[in-house]
């Protein structure tokens, strides 16, 4: 029986969806056919109206090791082909999800390695087993970061530490990277399942479309002036008023009462 480079699963009582990287013989190193599993898995989830949260995990003892390097050889046609056959996918799906309005925990255990690293900084919040590694990795092929991690890296710890990990080969210890600005929580292994779960429900129970919205206006500030950005706050407060968590988050907060959001 063939094992799939990538499990989806989903909660519909949570709406919490799961994405495993699933090739723990190879530290869950990106092949084309997981790429494009990926891509297909975030398609489906896109049309999902009950996702509240997206969680990314690996198989195994990674998170993930990055591309699979021992397929980046052969002509120049050949290495083209695979980068290709792997980036296109992966980069739509990078797109999709970041305009999914779901947060996104990444939950690392083990090395968040090149691409691997990438697609954890891609998340909204990263919850780390204290063995955790992340590491940039592509000055040991001699290649440049991809999946986005030239944004997201530096937008997370500021250029000049982006490019220590970059040129200097930094790796970083999870604790190390809580302190860059990296990832959001640390736990041992003994509670880190506790640690996640409880992350995932905190995340997953929150006002879902005003995270989306939330999201979209930081991955815009840089871009924009602070009168841009003031005005894109205010179309953003108005398009969010409109919904039923906003309605339930007021009445709440006037009846002096914990808020219960559907998510919609």
């Amino acid at each position: 029986m063939t094992t799939s480079p990538l499990i989806s699963e989903f909660d519909a009582q949570t709406g919490v969806a799961t994405l495993t990287f699933n090739r723990p013989e190879v530290l869950n190193a990106i092949s084309i056919p997981m790429a494009e599993a990926f891509l297909a898995a975030v398609r489906t989830l896109r049309s999902q109206p009950e996702l509240r949260c997206i969680v990314l995990t690996g198989s195994g003892r990674a998170f993930m090791a990055g591309g699979d390097v021992a397929s980046m050889t052969g002509t120049q046609e050949q290495k083209r082909d695979f980068i290709n056959g792997l980036l296109v996918p992966l980069n739509e799906a990078i797109l999709l999800l970041r305009s999914i309005d779901a947060p996104m925990v990444a939950a690392v255990r083990g090395p968040a390695a090149g691409a691997g690293l990438s697609l954890a900084l891609m998340a909204d919040i990263i919850v780390a087993e204290d063995r955790a590694k992340f590491l940039i990795a592509y000055n040991g092929i001699g290649a440049v970061p991809d999946c986005g991690c030239t944004w997201f890296l530096p937008h997370k710890t500021g250029a000049t530490r982006a490019t220590e990990m970059m040129m200097l080969g930094r790796q970083l210890t999870a604790e190390e990277a809580q302190s860059w600005g990296l990832i959001t929580r640390v736990a041992p292994s003994d509670s880190y399942d506790e640690v996640l779960a409880s992350t995932i429900k905190q995340v997953a129970s929150g006002p879902t479309k005003a995270f989306g919205a939330f999201r979209q206006l930081v991955d815009q500030a840089g871009g924009r002036s602070l009168a841009e950005q003031l005005e894109a706050e205010r179309q953003a407060f108005l398009k969010i008023a409109h919904t039923g968590d906003f309605g339930e988050g007021v009445s709440a907060f006037l009846a002096k009462r914990p808020a219960t959001f559907s998510g919609q």
